[in-house]
């Protein structure tokens, strides 16, 4: 080849290279000349956020917050990801989303595979009807008739808050044939789809979500079994933040969330303009709009830093919800051990961010929306009326042969007991005491309330119990326990003389 003709196959490549430089600069240099003759210039960036269609995650992703956010020079992008928890994670991983939200046990669960790739850096909401348990009336009565029942048919939404509110009860409420495979499962894909197996009366119990719930209940026959308005930090909806954004540009995370609660306050200050904000952004009519905001309650910056991080001092909310979402999962059997980075619940949050919102924030946005149940006192007559929700989980309380002492084994289990109760705090607890079917009858019943009051006794002096939540009843030998399907004689014998407790509703 001569001189000449390379030459000129170098000139092409030049050329060739100059072009291709050029048109891939045209865009860039197009967007600097549009930004430079605009209100653009003032844009800093772009944050991506993860969401899906719960209503507890709207006001992060609301017209307000974006509005909110664009003066800060932001624009504000929110991906919903049809609830793929594990695509989402993965995103937040691989550095394509700044922040994600989800609900304790989710991350619990599925962060583990993606190493955590997010810190929670607030608590949204939690759940306070949104989800529930129905049921036909006719057929299942409370949670304890799921123990009972051989062929049950329940009809869920898999991996969803509805399927750890039914893990949860399985695990708080002792019922076993729900950590089985067998045939009791009805997979349906969304809240809407276990609606109609139910009314197709294809399942006796459905776990919904509203609007749902609501639809359910108007459905003569149909009755709740118990909602998450009656559970205490078991479905908790939290907000992530990148780690590596956590790490590179704290002010960046602190803007978002101190800017989230600003748009969460000036909802609340208009709630009409919210319930028009969600009509326009959803398919839901107004009177389902309420509805569906009556089943949760948004976490306040004062709920975040008193309750949730604990900021003040006292125990943390959300290290004992994640906590708690670890020991139902493990008992459950989902999960074979504690999934969590050294077994550290510390490790998933940041405090520091709730710290500098706080000390930031309009006094408007230090009001708490966090509600504390009080018990009246009621009659034995107001008592009988209580409706049962269902038994407590508890091993066998030992006492002191033939007395009502209790033991340091029956200590600690009470003590475990009430890790349970925490979970359920609108519930009145019914202590009753039974016998064996031996012995004289007086003596029997006598000797079971004995035992029934020294467990209130305990309860109250150890745990801070309302009286006015306990009552004890001795039953003796008089109501034996019912016997589970296939339970043998010999554990059915070993298992009648015992203290249970009763969660009741009603009565407030």
């Amino acid at each position: 080849m001569n001189r000449h003709l390379k030459l000129a196959l170098g000139a092409v490549a030049v050329g060739a290279l100059i072009l291709i430089a050029v048109k891939m600069a045209l865009p860039l240099l197009t967007d600097l000349r549009q930004t430079a003759s605009s209100d653009a210039q003032g844009t800093r960036g772009r944050i991506t956020i993860a969401i899906d269609s719960w209503v507890g995650y709207f006001p992060l992703c609301s017209p307000e917050m974006k509005r909110r956010m664009r003066g800060h020079g932001y624009l504000l992008s929110c991906e919903n990801d049809g609830a793929d928890i594990k695509a989402r994670l993965g995103k937040l991983r691989d550095g394509d989303l700044d922040f994600a939200v989800g609900t304790v046990d989710s991350y619990v669960l599925v962060g583990k595979d993606f190493d955590y790739p997010g810190t929670v850096v607030a608590v949204l909401d939690e759940s306070k009807g949104g989800d529930a348990l129905v049921a036909w009336r006719d057929q299942v009565a409370n949670l304890d008739s799921l123990k009972t029942m051989p062929d049950l048919k329940i009809a869920f939404t898999p991996d969803s808050p509805s399927d750890h509110l039914l893990k949860a009860l399985s695990v708080h409420f002792d019922i076993p044939s729900l950590r089985t495979e067998r045939d009791w499962r009805i997979e349906r894909q969304g809240s809407s789809q276990a609606l109609k197996s139910l009314l197709d009366r294809e399942a006796e119990v459905a776990v919904l979500w509203e609007p749902d719930v609501s639809k359910a209940l108007n459905t003569k026959g149909i009755h709740r079994l118990i909602g998450t308005e009656d559970t205490h930090q078991l479905i908790v909806d939290i907000l992530l933040a990148n780690r590596t954004l956590m790490r590179k540009s704290p002010e960046t995370v602190d803007l978002v969330v101190q800017t989230y609660f600003e748009t969460l306050a000036a909802y609340q200050d208009a709630p009409d303009s919210l319930s028009a904000d969600l009509q326009k952004a959803t398919d839901l009519n107004l009177d389902q709009v309420q509805t569906s905001l009556r089943g949760l309650v948004w976490s306040t910056v004062a709920d975040n830093a008193t309750r949730w991080f604990a900021l003040d001092g006292g125990d943390s909310a959300l290290v004992e919800t994640i906590e708690g979402a670890v020991d139902v999962l493990t008992e459950f059997g989902t999960l074979s051990a504690n999934p969590l980075p050294n077994g550290d619940p510390l490790r998933l949050l940041s405090s520091r961010v709730i710290k500098q919102v706080r000390a930031n924030a309009d006094p408007k946005m230090l009001q708490s929306n966090t509600r504390e149940r009080r018990f009246s006192a009621l009659s034995d007559g107001e008592w009988s009326r209580l409706r049962a929700v269902g038994t407590l989980k508890i091993r066998p309380i030992v006492f002191a042969s033939g007395t009502a002492r209790l033991t340091q084994e029956g200590r600690a289990q009470l003590d475990t007991a009430v890790t349970h109760l925490t979970h359920y705090p609108n519930f009145r607890v019914s202590v009753l005491g039974h016998t064996g079917l031996r012995g004289d009858a007086d003596v029997n019943r006598a000797l079971s309330l004995q035992r029934a009051e020294a467990v209130t006794s305990y309860l109250r002096a150890e745990h801070g119990l309302s009286n006015n939540r306990l009552r004890a009843t001795g039953l003796g030998s008089a109501q034996p326990l019912e016997r589970y399907p296939g339970e043998s004689a010999r554990a059915y014998n070993y298992r009648l003389p015992r203290v249970e407790l009763v969660l009741v509703s009603g009565g407030f």
